[in-house]
């Protein structure tokens, strides 16, 4: 099993609202965190979308794989279409700073992207999906959607996805390999180094079986620029 993070934030971390006093904290920098009725309406709104008779999956592609921090009932390595896994999120904050902003994961348009689906129990529903929502709609940088999973045995199922907003100011996509790399291998934030965030992804990739060669040859190169900064000092 891969090595713990000492920077993960755990579900009662998350409920008390650490992500949004962190994001308060920076508001100098002109990003802003969704209120509590923006983050509700957002939720809600997404539900009242769920198709008939489906149960509430949630879409993990990136620290979602390794730390989701809500309870669950089910997993499947699944399959999604017309998205791929990116770097693509500008971030000055938990994986970065304003001196040397580092970059997150989101779903971007086209391809497609292995992941694990995640259950919520029915009875949980709401609960859980607040905890989600604090963690992953602190700006609003992504859109929550619903959308058709492919797991392993062939069977599809609705799971809710993250998908980055090409609208965000902070979005992204258009940086090279070698960009993502350079900015990757420097960053580090509140809640650690950048290219931690990018080990652990690869690694709980790697323990379920997920093949994803930008992934690799990225951490590839990260580690190897690394190496080159260390001898070099």
């Amino acid at each position: 099993m891969q090595q713990k993070d000492p920077a993960l934030v755990d579900r009662e971390t998350i409920k008390n609202g650490f992500f949004q006093e962190m994001v308060r904290a920076a508001e100098s920098m002109g990003i802003k965190a969704l209120c509590d009725e923006s983050r509700r309406k957002s939720r809600e709104d997404t539900l009242a979308k769920r198709p008939d008779g489906a149960d509430v999956w949630v879409f993990a592609y990136g620290s979602l794989m390794w730390n989701p921090a809500f309870h669950f009932v089910e997993r499947r390595t699944v399959r999604l279409y017309g998205y791929h896994r990116s770097f693509c999120l500008s971030t000055p904050l938990g994986r970065g700073s304003p001196e040397c902003p580092g970059l997150v994961l989101g779903l971007d348009r086209g391809g497609s992207v292995q992941g694990v689906a995640l259950r919520i129990d029915e009875a949980l529903v709401e609960e859980e999906l607040d905890v989600i929502w604090s963690r992953e709609m602190v700006t609003g940088s992504y859109s929550p959607t619903w959308v058709r999973l492919k797991d392993e045995g062939g069977n599809r199922i609705h799971g809710i996805a993250f998908v980055m907003r090409r609208d965000c100011d902070r979005y992204a996509g258009h940086l090279t390999m070698e960009e993502t790399a350079a900015r990757i291998s420097r960053a580090v934030g509140r809640l650690g180094p950048c290219s931690d965030y990018l080990e652990n992804t690869v690694t709980a990739m790697d323990e379920i079986g997920i093949a994803d060669g930008y992934m690799h040859d990225l951490r590839d190169r990260v580690r190897a620029l690394q190496s080159m900064e260390s001898a070099a000092q």
